[in-house]
């Protein structure tokens, strides 16, 4: 049986204290190591919310959550951040790049942040990293002088930098033209199956989704869907309409 990165034990989230507005209803769900997860749903589905529970940026209403074995949902909010901070790395829809900074400097700013200061082994790293992304001509230059993809790309090794086990990616290519989006999906791929990283891929892109081992679909707060593709092994699961 595989090891578990993730488990989510009856997960709900509501909003609001006079007016109380329900987001997620009873989620349950195990997401194994190394595993390419992609996470569908239309807007308002919930998807995103479950994405910040699961990357400790938010937290339940009810419900447990456990990272790598441990229980995320009793951690007060140091030991949930150190938790985040060793294990999660995050891509999102835009790049957050700092602007005044080139692409070596951004892709080693995690590094800054959690320890201090930049060792050799840390920098040798970081230029792993760039040359495996494909930047290695453009790693001194400065954000703004880089293309839309180059620019993901620096993203997505600065998600990488502090070697996490698992990486949570929110519409990582929602701001990109199609030849790009295909890059850089056969580029977070390759990462998968070459550092074994855990990805989860929120998307709207049933196309995109595709691509992933496994497709969770929500749908007003439920998974409605939870299908392992054919070509990653020969088990379907479905769940439609089953919480």
């Amino acid at each position: 049986m595989a090891e578990k990165a993730l488990k989510l034990e009856n997960i709900e989230k509501e909003y609001g204290q006079k007016i109380k507005t329900k987001v997620l209803h009873g989620i349950s769900l195990e997401i194994d190591k190394h595993s390419f997860t992609a996470i569908i749903g239309q807007s308002g589905s919930g998807k995103s919310t479950l994405l910040n529970i699961i990357g400790t940026l938010d937290t339940p209403s009810a419900g447990s959550l456990t990272i790598l074995g441990e229980k995320a949902s009793q951690m007060d909010k140091n030991r949930l951040a150190s938790l985040r901070n060793k294990t999660i790395g995050f891509i999102f829809q835009h790049h957050y790049l700092l602007p005044e900074f080139t692409a070596l400097e951004n892709i080693l700013m995690p590094v800054r942040i959690q320890k201090g200061k930049v060792t050799r082994a840390d920098y040798d790293y970081a230029l792993e990293l760039i040359d495996f992304v494909g930047l290695s001509s453009v790693k001194d230059n400065r954000a703004t002088d880089m293309s839309g993809g180059q620019q993901q790309r620096t993203a997505i090794a600065r998600a990488l930098v502090n070697k996490p086990e698992i990486i949570l990616a929110d519409e990582p290519t929602g701001a990109l033209d199609s030849d790009t989006t295909e890059k850089v999906y056969e580029l977070i791929r390759k990462i998968n199956e070459t550092y074994n990283t855990t990805f989860i891929v929120i998307t709207h892109d049933k196309t995109v989704a595709e691509k992933a081992a496994r497709i969770i679909e929500l749908k007003d707060g439920r998974v409605h869907m939870d299908v392992w593709t054919k070509n990653k092994g020969d088990h379907i699961r479905e769940n439609l309409g089953a919480q």
